[in-house]
């Protein structure tokens, strides 16, 4: 299941965007067709060797492409690749932290990549002084997402992420107010 293995990757420092590329993706955790033999293919072990593969790889363009390819078969390495590539359009996340008001991108690869990084953000602040603040800023920024439930997948991966403690964040009760169609929560 897609969400066990976001829970699994996060914990594990698994980078984001593959993370991103598989929520936007998620046909893609695991795609084997024995028809086709390959020797390569997408499934979440190999999602992991393509986070290594970009830890590798990253800064060398000329060998990212086929190290992904040779972790997660030719197809979705192609798409890893171009999805990694978009990512210089992402907004700046930073900005985000800092409680400015950055735009949404209208580019559904985009706003998972966005997503994802923000809950990066979330779990490396977490323990740290300024957490609730930067907890805050990230609730804020889920609520302007143009599909709300893309600000919910946030939010849902941010809880799994930091725990309960999110729950203490005055934002977080706005936020809830604004999807309470969407989503069902317990707010005590």
């Amino acid at each position: 299941h897609l969400d066990d293995w976001v829970a699994w990757a996060y914990a594990n420092g698994i980078d984001e965007r593959v993370i991103a590329f598989l929520r936007f993706r998620p046909e893609l955790l695991f795609d084997f067709d024995p028809a086709h033999n390959p020797v390569a293919f997408p499934s979440p072990r190999s999602w992991e060797f393509a986070h290594r593969g970009l830890q590798k790889f990253g800064d060398n363009p000329e060998l990212l492409l086929g190290a992904l390819q040779a972790c997660v078969g030719p197809a979705a390495g192609i798409e890893l690749k171009a999805f990694v590539d978009n990512l210089d359009n992402m907004p700046d996340i930073d900005a985000i932290m800092r409680g400015e008001d950055i735009n949404v991108p209208k580019e559904i690869d985009l706003q998972y990549a966005v997503a994802a990084a923000l809950v990066g953000r979330a779990i490396r602040a977490k323990g740290e002084g300024n957490s609730q603040e930067v907890w805050g800023h990230i609730l804020d920024y889920a609520r302007s997402f143009p599909q709300r439930e893309m600000g919910v997948m946030l939010v849902s991966d941010m809880h799994r992420a930091v725990g309960e403690e999110m729950f203490s964040v005055p934002q977080f009760a706005d936020w809830a107010k604004a999807i309470a169609d969407v989503m069902l929560y317990n707010s005590n």
